[in-house]
């Protein structure tokens, strides 16, 4: 009664260990993951040289 599946224990191996829906620290790993990787594709475009424009003459 306490909520979902209180009563069980999940025994995970391999990397749902340490991501999965069901424990608070996997659920935390999903969120950092995802912090993390919209954090790497902002910094890439940021640090991308922009390209020379050619001038016309």
């Amino acid at each position: 009664m306490a909520g979902h599946d209180s009563g069980t224990q999940h025994q995970f191996t391999g990397i749902k260990k340490y991501f999965n829906s069901y424990t608070l620290i996997g659920r935390r790993n999903y969120v950092l993951l995802t912090y993390g990787s919209i954090l790497m594709i902002i910094l890439g475009f940021k640090m991308r040289k922009p390209k020379k424009e050619v001038s016309q003459k």
